[in-house]
Order: structure tokens, then C-alpha cells, then sequence
């Protein structure tokens, strides 16, 4: 059930309207949503239902294990609670996975080796709702938030159907403090929730759904069959593409969730207009670049150790961000690509913003094409076909560009060179100018907004990127 779908609509308008119906009675509003959440997860994968609420259950009971322990017994606590949440990811998304790797490696020693392996499908969100798990019991162990209030509460955190199966990720402690009381209605800002939505609903239908299937599918299905300039604008075309399905889909998600009473984080800053590696990882997913930061980067011993340490510290940080992406060489290598690049960054101590305005311009761009290099990776389904993709950048066939259409360019470039402009201080001051209008009038604007940008798109609705992570 995908945000942009008459499915979505009707289920939204049922949880709103039996939401708001609810309003008065808090404990009954918080379990309606999450049955709500849990019955929108069951249309992706009802056999996984389980498996999200059990995870919902043992860290309920081991975050109040850990709020009431002290000193060591605290500690073994949270790393019962860690490893419980690892083990369950790792089983599904990585056990296949690393037994295929291992084979392989023994085959090309000459030692044959048939490890079993489960074949189960991977739950949709499974990285998602662990890193919440995780943030959970990491948050009671360093005392920034309390133990839920009840397994409703908890569950709600972790299963919340705006940010369930693409994020963004949301701390503990910013989240479970909206679940005390409901936001009263005057409080709301549904004009601002609205707009966000749309402005998501371009994204992914028109932006990302053009580029996608006019420009970036056939290219990347075929490289050897495209000549260079269509194979560096596909790679162009692909950073727009998975920039407007990702920020399209949180948009909607921090959009849905402001109607529902709910305050998410922002998870994209115009992520192409920075001047290093660094600066992407603040202005791209932010969510997740804190998270690793918090979670993994610091307690591994962040910048504390020496610059040997930092290094290292950078990269593993970087491995595993991309290795939490999917079980594949071509994520690993992806972040791979990006922790060497931030390493190289901090031993030449790179500062961008002391730089003159030429050299800020050579700096984004050479940031851009190196992002550009790492979504080849993170694009193509197989180390091959990365390599089939590279390659035919390197000796192309003769030709003309044939794939790119006016329309395909024009979307590409008005997002590349849109981002290179200030903060987007039009879209306050657009909001606030449509909140003097009547609210009727809002939502007949809102919904003929919706009826068009449906007709700028391609037909069919393919799913969010992110929703294989």
C-alpha cells in the first residue's frame, strides 16, 4: 500500500477520521494507531506481522529490565537487548548472504562447501524498525528517555505507519515524550502537512517516476547498448531519481504524521549542493548519518583515538552503513567508496567553507561526481553489472543520445540546479499565505494538485527505493 495510491487515501482517511474521534480518549486514540500500523504492515508481509510485534515485546521487556538495573547488571542488560535486535537482523538479511560469500571463497580455493541456507524473504522495514529497537534501549542505557509507559506506546514508536518501512529514523527520546499527551488541534498545522505531501507526491511521481523509467532503467538494464552521454546522464538522472523518491517519501511521511499529531525530523537538506563527503552525510538521509554517528561512529571511539583511529573508526562506520543497506558486495563497496573519501577528506583536513567561491564550486562539483561514481554501485543489482556500467562509461559506443527526452533533462536539471540556491524560504512564506485561506478551499486545491501531478507521471507506481532496506 504505497503513499501515492487510492489504497493509501482510503486507509488514511479511515485512521484520521477514527483518530480524531478519538482525541478525547488518548489511550484509545494510541491503540487504535497501532493496530492501524500493524494492519498497514500485514498488507506488505502478514506472515512478518509477528515477527514486528515480537521485537516490539522484547524490547519492551528489556528496556524496563534496563531502566531498573544499576551499574553492571544495567550494562549486560543492554547488551543482551543489542545482541537480541543483531541477531534477528542478521538472520534474515545477512546469514544467506555471507554463507554464499563464504562458499564462494572456498570454491575458488578448490575446498567445495554446500552451507545450508534458510531462503526466507526479507521482512519489509526490517533494518528500519531494528534501528528504532536499537535506539530504544540505547536511549534508557544512557538515561535520555525512560522505559515506555506501556507495549502500546512502544509498539506505536516502532511500528507508526508514516516512517514504518523507509524511516526517517527516529530517536527514542524524541519520539515516546508525543505519546504523554495529543497535540491540541489548534496546534496542528495541516495547511503546512498538506503542502509537504504534495510537494512529496511530485517528487516521487513526477521526478522520480519519469527519470526512472524514460532515462535510468533501460540505460542501466543494457549499458554496452548506450552511448557515453546517455550513460553519464543516466548516472546523473539516477542521483535525481532515488533523491526524489527518498525525500518524496519522507515529505509524505512527516506530512501524514504532522496530521495525525506527530512531529518527525527532517531528513534531507538539498543534499547536492555540498562541497565535500562530509557535508553530504549532513544534508543526506540525516537521520541515518546521526544515527551511525551516535550509535556506532562514537562508542566505536569517534575522533578520540588519534588520527589512526578516527580513520578507522570512519571507515568501519562507513562499511557498515553500507552493508545496512543490503546484503550485497555492491552496498559494501558503496560504503566502502564513502568512507575512503571521508578518510581522505580528514587527513587533508578539507574545509570547504573557508575556500573562494571558484573553489566551492570545484568542490561541489567533484563531490557530486564522486556520489554520483557511489550510486553506480548502489543502482546496479551485481558487482558485474557495476563493472558492465563502468566499463561502457570507459569505452562507450559511438552514437548520439537517444534515451534522454527534453522533458527527462529538464527535470534533471531544475532539481541539480535548484538545490544549488538558498534555503527554501519560499515554501514558509507559500504556507503561511495559504493558511489565510478557508480550509475547504485548501483542500479542493490540495486535491486538484494531487488529480494533476498523478497526470504528469508515468502509469503504475513503482515502490520506494528504500523499501527493500
Amino acid at each position: 500500500m504505497l503513499f501515492p495510491t487510492a489504497e493509501f487515501a482510503i486507509f488514511f482517511l479511515i485512521v484520521f477520521t477514527v483518530g480524531w474521534l478519538l482525541r478525547g480518549h488518548w489511550t484509545a486514540h494510541k491503540l487504535f494507531l497501532a493496530v492501524a500500523s500493524v494492519f498497514f504492515y500485514g498488507i506488505w508481509e502478514i506472515r512478518f506481522v509477528p515477527l514486528l510485534v515480537g521485537m516490539a515485546l522484547v524490547n519492551h521487556v528489556m528496556g524496563a529490565m534496563i531502566g531498573r538495573a544499576e551499574g553492571r547488571r544495567k550494562d549486560i542488560w543492554l547488551r543482551v537487548a543489542v545482541v537480541a535486535n543483531l541477531a534477528v537482523l542478521c538472520l534474515f538479511k545477512y546469514y544467506d548472504f555471507f554463507a554464499e560469500s563464504v562458499a564462494d571463497l572456498l570454491a575458488a580455493l578448490g575446498i567445495p562447501a554446500a552451507p545450508p541456507l534458510l531462503g526466507v524473504a526479507l521482512p519489509v522495514g526490517i533494518s528500519f524498525f531494528t534501528f528504532h529497537c536499537l535506539s530504544y534501549v540505547i536511549d534508557i542505557h544512557r538515561g535520555r528517555v525512560a522505559s515506555a509507559d506501556s507495549f502500546i506506546d512502544l509498539l506505536l514508536y516502532i511500528a507508526l505507519f508514516p516512517h514504518l518501512v523507509a524511516g526517517p529514523i527516529i530517536r527514542a527520546a524524541y519520539f515516546l515524550p508525543q505519546l504523554k499527551a495529543p497535540v491540541h488541534k489548534e496546534r496542528l498545522r495541516t495547511t503546512w502537512a498538506l503542502t509537504l505531501i504534495a510537494m512529496g507526491f511530485i517528487k516521487k511521481v513526477v521526478v522520480a517516476g519519469v527519470i526512472g523509467t524514460t532515462l535510468v532503467d533501460p540505460v542501466f538494464a543494457d549499458p554496452a547498448a548506450f552511448s557515453r552521454g546517455d550513460l553519464v546522464l543516466a548516472a546523473y538522472g539516477y542521483a535525481v531519481q532515488i533523491y526524489g523518491d527518498f525525500s518524496g517519501y519522507t515529505d509524505m511521511a512527516i506530512g501524514i504524521a504532522a496530521l495525525l499529531g506527530f512531529r518527525f525530523p527532517n531528513n534531507f537538506d538539498r543534499p547536492y549542493r555540498a562541497a565535500s563527503l562530509r557535508e553530504f552525510w549532513h544534508r543526506w538521509h540525516i537521520s541515518l548519518s546521526r544515527w551511525l554517528w551516535d550509535y556506532l561512529y562514537t562508542p566505536m571511539g569517534g575522533s578520540r583515538n588519534g588520527r589512526l583511529g578516527t580513520l578507522r573508526n570512519l571507515m568501519l562506520t562507513m562499511l557498515l552503513g553500507g552493508l545496512w543497506h543490503g546484503a550485497n558486495w555492491t552496498f559494501v563497496l558503496w560504503g566502502l567508496l564513502h568512507g575512503v573519501g571521508l578518510a581522505l577528506e580528514r587527513v587533508l583536513d578539507h574545509r570547504p567553507g573557508s575556500t573562494s567561491l571558484p573553489g566551492l564550486l570545484l568542490s561541489r562539483i567533484l563531490t557530486f561526481h564522486v556520489v554520483c561514481l557511489g550510486w553506480i554501485l548502489f543502482r546496479s543489482p551485481t558487482l558485474e553489472a557495476a563493472e558492465s556500467f563502468i566499463l561502457a562509461l570507459w569505452d562507450p559506443v559511438e552514437g548520439p543520445i537517444r534515451q534522454a527526452t527534453p522533458y527527462t533533462l529538464a527535470l534533471i536539471a531544475m532539481v541539480l540546479l535548484g538545490q544549488q540556491l538558498p534555503a527554501d524560504a519560499w515554501l514558509p512564506r507559500f504556507v503561511r499565505r495559504l493558511e489565510r485561506w478557508p480550509g475547504a478551499v485548501v483542500g479542493a486545491m490540495f486535491a486538484i494538485s494531487i488529480y494533476v501531478i498523478d497526470l504528469l507521471g508515468p502509469e503504475g507506481m513503482a515502490p520506494f527505493i528504500y523499501f527493500q532496506f
